[in-house]
């Protein structure tokens, strides 16, 4: 299967993906086969010892590519419910990262959630850091917690990764 690059969203302030925030993350999306991925470099700016990766931010990595796996896989408004992280080995800035997500389950539209893993390699493909995590699907009572112009762009952005995608979903 092809790479196929997953449109953004422009004009908001979400630390992993948000184009309107000058300390974010500013990650970018693709699918390869059945994963989300986004290829990424940690910088000073991301230190918890000198030269390596604060673990907080390898867990937003990580919560990020999982949290995009469920919106390229279900198409669902949804939060993060729960979610553990295992460290596996430093990880350094300055040097390419891949970020993996993949659904970790068969959950079936009308479920209540799904539960997504994440992984975070090394340009060698060494795993560094891995994660789970619970993703809690929205119900409609609660959508009108989004505001409404972002609920509009996600809608229309599940409808570009159809059209992208065909009917794949996991």
């Amino acid at each position: 299967m092809d790479r196929i690059s997953i449109p953004r969203i422009e004009g908001y302030h979400c630390f992993g993906c948000g184009t309107h925030n000058p300390q974010g993350l500013d990650m970018t999306f693709y699918v390869l086969e059945d994963s989300v991925r986004s290829d990424l470099v940690l910088n000073g700016n991301h230190v918890g010892w000198e030269g390596i990766v604060h673990g907080g931010i390898v867990s937003t990595v990580l919560d990020e590519i999982m949290g995009w796996t469920v919106i390229v896989f279900k198409r669902a408004f949804f939060v993060t419910r729960s979610m553990q992280v295992r460290y596996l080995r430093p990880v350094p800035i300055q040097l390419p990262l891949t970020a993996v997500g993949r659904m970790a389950d068969g959950a079936k539209p009308g479920d209540r959630g799904c539960r997504v893993a994440g992984t975070l390699l090394d340009a060698q493909g060494n795993r560094l850091a891995e994660a789970q995590a619970e993703m809690a699907f929205l119900s409609p009572k609660r959508l009108p917690l989004i505001p409404a112009q972002y609920r509009g762009e996600m809608e229309r952005l599940f409808e570009t990764i159809e059209k992208l995608l065909g009917s794949k979903r996991n």
